[in-house]
């Protein structure tokens, strides 16, 4: 699971108060759930609720919350794109110990994709690849269909153009 580390290593070195004492910061795995269907090959996701525990921070919670919501924009985007999943929210606990100081909890439910594919050897490899990103969609174009086939043009017209406005890359699947 590259996300626990990742995320780890993101918050680290982001929050000044975990730098000066990296073994406050605590991450779990819990809830975890390995997914497979029927598909011919055998790829599969790990689905889990990732626990951020945070022992005697003394910091602003804000210093937490604004670099987690950077990782999650990157590594988990639907959590912020996708109004259920918003809904569903990232949930936290806080047990306050004194003026100072908190113990604070985060629960961000998290997937990872494995890819695996048998070469023609018979020999399994594994890969883990990154989530889809958000990119500003093209500016309007001219759009031309032609017919495989025959070369013949179909249609041909204006794409909209649509100011300020983002999609999900999905890069296609790679095929050996």
């Amino acid at each position: 699971m590259k996300k626990l580390n990742d995320l780890r290593e993101h918050l680290l070195n982001a929050v000044i108060e975990l730098r000066r004492d990296p073994d406050r910061l605590l991450i779990f795995a819990d809830q975890g759930a390995l997914k497979c269907t029927f598909a011919s090959g055998l790829s599969y996701e790990y689905e889990y609720q990732a626990q951020l525990i945070l022992t005697d921070y003394a910091g602003d919670i804000d210093s937490i919350a604004i670099p987690l919501f950077d990782w999650i924009r990157v590594n988990q985007s639907e959590l912020l794109a996708n109004l259920d999943r918003v809904k569903q929210g990232i949930h936290f606990e806080a047990e306050l110990l004194d003026n100072r100081k908190v113990d604070l909890a985060i629960t961000i439910p998290l997937t990872e994709r494995v890819i695996v594919k048998r070469s023609q050897n018979g020999i399994m490899h594994i890969e883990t690849p990154p989530e889809p990103q958000v990119i500003k969609t093209e500016p309007g174009q001219e759009v031309t269909l032609i017919d495989n086939e025959t070369g013949q043009r179909l249609a041909t017209w204006m794409s909209a153009d649509i100011p300020d406005s983002y999609a999900v890359a999905m890069p296609l699947p790679k095929r050996d």
